[in-house]
């Protein structure tokens, strides 16, 4: 029999190997880790329905699956892919006829210089805004292919994963080396997040991009439904929120003359626009993870470096499953045990406890008597 010496250098080795192997095949599936992770946020926002199905409806697991699915593909990727195409399709006319921007801004620089002598915008920085349109254009080229691509992947690995449900959890507690009640706590804790993440961040945007379509229109904006879309999509930065782009519209109407347009699109946006945040999160309150701004700043600005626009959504998740196996170790590992609780002293005699509610009991002496 091996002795213990022996015993750790073989289960060190074994680890070592195991770390390897899964470094070789992290970077060898890398280009599908955005599927498998959306994948992942599926099948946890699909299970309790799935289990309701197969449960209470007995329907097939493979029928279970094909519906929610379809659900999944009608619900949140036909209204995504519709805005997406909106706003790639907005992007590639300014790019293509560049004076839907310039003009505005070129107006606006004339308004400032003619009433503060100053000028804000030159020949070079036109120049520039024109070269980060051909930039961002090109970019939202790649991001399109990559974006189809991943989806059909990710459809692909969620079919597997509905149709072994529960599979992929029971493998999570056998594997992990943490007892069953911390994995079970810290499970209900990823759920949140991940609905907080991947539900509630897109409703917030809904309701906003659309409050936000709803004043550009009353005030008159042109392209009212393209600046809603980029309403929506700036609710995701933490504190400003979409104040980004209402504000600079206020300023615009401001700035031309249109003064009631602009006092109506501060008070919109600040009662409106900016109160909706809050009333999302209050009725989702019991689902949602309170998810601090930090993590979201990180997360988004990681995100959209390594996964683009679906990094929206993942990078605060990765970043929030990472607190969460901090947590782990730091429960199972780092906690300090609580002391041992000392038996309290009995200074009331026996013959008293009936009469102030407590329990007779017989205690010991030093000596080894019974008292009372």
């Amino acid at each position: 029999m091996e002795n213990r010496q022996d015993y750790k250098v073989n289960r060190y080795l074994f680890l070592a190997v195991i770390i390897l192997f899964s470094v070789f095949l992290f970077f060898s599936l890398i280009q599908f880790f955005t599927a498998f992770l959306a994948a992942t946020i599926f099948y946890v926002l699909s299970k309790p329905a799935m289990e309701w199905l197969i449960k209470k409806r007995r329907w097939k697991k493979t029928s279970a699956a094909l519906l929610m699915i379809l659900i999944s593909f009608f619900i949140i990727l036909l209204p995504i892919g519709l805005l997406t195409t909106l706003l790639y399709n907005k992007v590639i006319s300014v790019v293509e006829n560049p004076h839907i921007i310039m003009d505005p801004l070129r107006h606006i620089d004339q308004i400032v210089q003619e009433r503060f002598h100053t000028n804000l915008i030159s020949d070079k920085s036109m120049e520039k805004v024109q070269a980060f349109a051909t930039v961002v254009l090109s970019a939202l080229l790649n991001q399109g292919l990559n974006l189809f691509s991943t989806i059909l992947i990710m459809y692909f690995f969620l079919y597997f994963m509905l149709t072994s449900i529960n599979r992929l959890e029971a493998g999570i507690v056998f594997f992990l080396p943490f007892p069953r009640s911390k994995i079970e706590m810290f499970g209900k804790e990823l759920v949140k997040l991940t609905f907080s993440n991947a539900v509630g961040v897109p409703l917030i945007c809904l309701v906003q991009g659309s409050l936000g379509y709803a004043c550009y229109m009353i005030a008159g904006l042109p392209e009212a439904g393209f600046w809603g879309v980029i309403t929506g999509f700036a609710s995701i930065i933490p504190v400003l929120g979409a104040g980004v782009v209402w504000l600079p519209v206020s300023l615009y109407f401001l700035i031309t003359g249109h003064t009631w347009q602009g006092i109506f699109v501060v008070i919109w946006g600040a009662l409106f626009i900016g109160l909706s945040d809050n009333i999302v999160r209050f009725v989702l309150a019991k689902r949602m993870a309170d998810v601090h701004p930090i993590v979201t700043v990180l997360g988004v600005i990681m995100g959209l470096r390594y996964f683009g626009i679906t990094g929206l959504i993942f990078g605060p998740l990765l970043i929030s499953y990472f607190i969460i196996l901090l947590k782990i170790y730091y429960f199972e590992y780092q906690k300090p045990a609580p002391p041992k609780a000392e038996k309290a002293r009995q200074l009331m005699p026996s013959y008293f406890q009936p009469f102030i509610g407590g329990k007779t009991k017989s205690v010991k002496t030093k000596r080894g008597g019974a008292a009372g």
